[in-house]
C-alpha cells in the first residue's frame, strides 16, 4: 500500500472512516484493560469493594504513566506526518528514531521514580488506611511493567500514522484479549487477588509492546513499512519538536490524572468516614463506564490526526477542512447514540462490578450525571486535537487546561455550598463550557492558520 498516495488522495469521507472505525475500536478495547481488572476486582470474595476502591486510587498513576507514551507517540507522529506530506522520507526516519530513545528514557526514569515515590503518591492521591494495602500492591507491579506500556502506547501512534490502522488496532486487540483470558486464571485461579489483576495487565501490554515493534522493525513479511525504526541521527532539535506537539496532549492526559486524584480528595474529605471509600468506588465504576465514550472518542480525534497533518503538510487546505468536517460529523453520530445509551444501559454495566444495590443506585446516578454534556464535548475533542495536528499545541493546550481548570473548580466548590455528591456535577459543567469556548476558538483563528501555512517556505 502507497501510505502517502492513500492519505493524500482517497476520497475524505471514506478515507476519515477508514482511520476513525480502527482507531476508535482499537481504544475501545484498549480501556478494557482498566475495566475488566476492575470487574473482577470488584467480585473478589469479601474484599471486593475495598480492593476496587484500591484500583481506583491506582487510576490517576497508570494515567501518568501512559500519558507519557502519548507525549512522545502524538508529537512524533505529527511530526512523521508532516514529514511524509513534505515528501521527505529521511527526515520522517530520523522522526522515529528520535522517538523510540525518548520512550527509552522515559521508560526507565519513570520506572525507577515511581517504585520509589509510591507510597507518597499514593496517600496523596486519596488512599485511605483500608485502600492503601490493595493500591500499594496493584502499583508495585504495574509500575514494573512502564517500559510495556509505554512502548504498546507510543509506538501504535506511529504504525496508524502510516497508513496501517487495522494493524494499530490489532496491537491493541492482541493486549485486550490476553487480558481477558488471563485476569480470571490470575485473581482467581491462582488466588492472586488485586496482584494476580496487575500481573495480567503487565503481561498484556508486554504482547501488545513486542507486536507493535516488530512490525515497526520491519519484521513482517506480509506488510512492507514505509519508515521503520532505526538508530542514529539523534538530534536534540528534532526531540524538542516531538515535545512541543505532544506537550498539550500529554498534559491532557497527566491533568485527567490530577481530576481523578481532585476529585478523590474531595469525595473522601466531604463523604466522610462512613461515604468517602463508597463515593470513591462508585466514581471509580461511573469513571471506568465513562472511558467506553471518551477512549473512543480520542480514536476519532486522535486516529485521524495523521490526515490532518498529512494534508497541512502538503499545504492542501481544501482537504484540511473536509477531514475536520467529516471527523465532527463521526464525532456527533458516535457521542449522540451514547447519551442515550447512558440513559437506558447503565444499570446493566454497574452490575458487572457490584451486587451491592445501595452502590448500585448510586452508580447509576453518576453514569447519568456524568454524561449530561457528553454530546457538545465532540467539539471539545475533535478541534483541540485537530489544532495539535495543525501545528497549533499552545491554542490546545490552553483550551484543555480552561477546561480541566473549571473542572476542578467545580469539584472544589460545589460540595462546600451543597452535598458531597454535588462535585460529580463538576463533569457536565465544565464540558458544557469548554465546547463553547473551543468551537468560538476555532472558528475564529483556523482560516488565517491556513492560509499562513499556504503560503510558508517549507525548510
Amino acid at each position: 500500500m502507497n501510505t502517502t498516495t492513500d492519505l493524500g488522495t482517497t476520497p475524505m469521507k471514506r478515507l476519515v472512516l477508514q482511520l476513525a472505525l480502527p482507531s476508535m475500536a482499537a481504544q475501545f478495547v484498549n480501556v478494557l484493560y482498566s475495566i475488566i481488572d476492575r470487574m473482577y476486582i470488584g467480585h473478589i470474595s469479601g474484599d471486593g469493594a475495598l480492593a476496587l476502591a484500591g484500583a481506583g486510587v491506582c487510576g490517576p498513576v497508570v494515567t501518568l504513566l501512559t500519558s507519557f507514551g502519548t507525549l512522545v507517540g502524538i508529537g512524533g507522529s505529527i511530526t512523521m506526518g508532516i514529514r511524509l506530506g513534505e515528501k521527505s522520507e529521511k527526515k520522517a526516519r530520523q522522526v522515529l528514531a528520535n522517538s523510540f530513545l525518548m520512550l527509552c528514557i522515559f521508560s526507565l526514569l519513570l520506572t525507577v521514580s515511581f517504585l520509589l515515590l509510591k507510597d507518597q503518591l499514593l496517600m496523596l492521591f486519596g488512599a485511605s488506611d483500608a485502600t492503601f494495602s490493595y493500591a500499594n500492591t496493584y502499583l508495585t507491579i504495574y509500575t514494573a511493567g512502564t517500559f510495556f506500556a509505554l512502548m504498546a502506547t507510543g509506538l501504535n501512534y506511529f504504525i496508524n500514522c502510516q497508513g496501517f490502522p487495522l494493524v494499530g488496532m490489532t496491537t491493541v486487540f492482541i493486549g485486550a484479549i490476553a487480558n481477558i483470558i488471563l485476569d480470571p486464571v490470575f485473581i482467581f485461579a491462582l488466588h492472586m487477588g488485586i496482584a494476580g489483576a496487575a500481573i495480567a495487565t503487565v503481561i498484556s501490554q508486554f504482547l501488545s509492546c513486542a507486536f507493535a515493534m516488530l512490525f515497526l522493525f520491519g519484521k513482517n513479511p506480509g506488510k512492507k513499512v514505509p519508515v521503520r525504526i532505526t538508530f542514529g541521527q539523534y538530534s536534540s532539535r528534532v526531540m524538542k519538536r516531538i515535545i512541543a506537539l505532544g506537550f498539550s496532549p500529554f498534559l491532557i492526559l497527566a491533568t485527567d490524572s490530577l481530576i481523578l486524584i481532585i476529585m478523590n480528595a474531595v469525595l473522601q474529605k466531604y463523604g466522610g468516614a462512613e461515604q468517602g471509600d463508597m463515593f470513591i468506588t462508585c466514581a471509580t465504576i461511573a469513571q471506568s463506564y465513562l472511558l467506553l465514550i471518551t477512549s473512543p472518542m480520542i480514536g476519532i480525534s486522535g486516529g485521524t490526526q495523521a490526515i490532518l497533518s498529512y494534508n497541512y503538510g502538503a499545504k492542501d487546505i481544501r482537504r484540511v477542512k473536509s477531514a475536520e468536517k467529516n471527523i465532527l460529523g463521526v464525532m456527533l453520530i458516535f457521542t449522540t447514540l451514547m447519551f442515550f445509551l447512558s440513559r437506558i444501559v447503565p444499570q446493566y454495566f454497574v452490575r458487572l462490578f457490584t451486587t451491592d444495590q445501595t452502590y448500585m443506585n448510586f452508580s447509576v446516578w453518576t453514569i447519568r450525571t456524568y454524561t449530561l454534556m457528553i454530546i457538545p464535548l465532540s467539539f471539545q475533542y475533535v478541534f483541540v486535537d485537530g489544532l495539535t495536528a495543525l501545528e497549533r499545541p499552545k491554542t490546545g493546550l490552553a483550551l484543555s487546561v480552561f477546561r480541566k481548570s473549571l473542572f476542578v473548580l467545580s469539584a472544589v466548590i460545589l460540595p462546600q455550598f451543597f452535598s458531597a455528591r454535588s462535585a460529580f456535577f463538576a463533569e457536565p459543567v465544565c464540558d458544557g463550557i469548554s465546547s463553547v469556548i473551543s468551537t468560538i476558538t476555532f472558528l475564529l483563528i483556523i482560516e488565517k492558520h491556513l492560509q499562513k501555512r499556504l503560503h510558508a517556505v517549507v525548510s
